[in-house]
């Protein structure tokens, strides 16, 4: 009878189980729908369309790899990603560090009112990244922008930061002010579940706050850096807007390949090229996910010291 009751019992708890194992793929179900629908179709459509190439006269024609190959020997689309690369370098580590900084001193208890800074802070990510191109484009403009007006006000020649290589900065300092807050809430967020009591046995063998700081705070945070140098190299990657939007201001510097998003944008929808945008897409993809690992490898690798 005690074996029955015992058994009863134990299919109980299973059924029990199963039953909240089902409840969780019903809610996780939305989610994977989207993700099928918004991701892994588009993607397999687009890996589907680079193997084909449309003409005028003939139609759809298999090809095989030719567009992929094309790709890797495009000079355009590796130039924008010499680009982004050089971008990458240029933003990252200013964007992140002031985010740290910015960080640190909210979490250091030494500001009042915390919550006016971290909403100024955080403030420039609420604005769309084609409306910030477009307000620091008219800032940074030569003729009408505001710092060549200032220059003008004392008779110094206005510099054009929307030519050569100076755009590059320009775009830069657009991504670093959207982002700062961004990357700054996430290192709050880690600073605030640290233990306080690490803080205080630190201060008792005399640790002076910059010492806390470098040796328990950025230690302690290791995995949300790493988190946000890896979503810094996809948003290099897929720098489109700013650039994009820059465009209409400085056609003569920024070209429709400026960046690899650009140059499969333009080769789609101006160049009514969609195979061969497609393939590139896919390599650009490809390329993303190979250096977001070997990031991802390096930083683990960080962590675990």
């Amino acid at each position: 009878m005690f074996k029955v009751h015992s058994l009863h019992h134990d299919n109980r708890k299973q059924y029990s189980k199963d039953k909240k194992q089902n409840i969780g793929i019903i809610y996780c179900l939305p989610y994977i729908v989207v993700f099928m629908l918004g991701m892994i179709i588009p993607m397999i459509y687009s890996i589907y369309l680079g193997f084909f190439q449309t003409r005028m006269i003939g139609g759809s024609t298999f090809v095989g790899l030719d567009n992929y190959i094309q790709a890797f020997s495009d000079h355009q689309l590796w130039d924008g990603f010499r680009r982004v690369l050089a971008y990458f370098v240029i933003q990252v580590p200013v964007c992140l560090m002031l985010a740290l900084l910015a960080a640190l001193m909210l979490d250091s208890g030494r500001i009042k009112h915390l919550a006016v800074p971290r909403i100024l802070l955080f403030l420039p990510y609420a604005v769309p990244s084609v409306i910030a191109a477009l307000m620091w484009g008219y800032i940074c403009g030569q003729q009408y922008g505001l710092v060549g007006q200032m220059l003008n006000i004392f008779s110094i020649p206005s510099p054009d930061l929307l030519s050569g290589q100076i755009v590059l900065f320009v775009i830069a300092n657009i991504a670093t002010w959207t982002f700062m807050g961004y990357n700054m809430l996430i290192y709050y967020s880690a600073l605030r579940v640290i233990p306080i009591e690490l803080y205080e046995s630190a201060r008792v063998d005399g640790a002076s706050e910059l010492r806390i700081a470098w040796s328990i705070k950025i230690p302690q945070i290791k995995g949300a850096i790493v988190m946000t140098v890896v979503f810094s190299v996809i948003g290099a990657l897929q720098l489109f807007n700013e650039p994009n939007t820059l465009k209409a201001i400085s056609p003569e510097t920024i070209t429709s390949y400026y960046t690899p998003n650009m140059y499969t944008y333009n080769l789609a929808f101006a160049g009514q090229n969609i195979n061969y945008a497609a393939a590139a897409s896919i390599v650009i993809g490809v390329i993303t996910m190979i250096l977001v690992a070997i990031v991802k490898i390096a930083g683990d690798k960080w962590e675990q010291k």
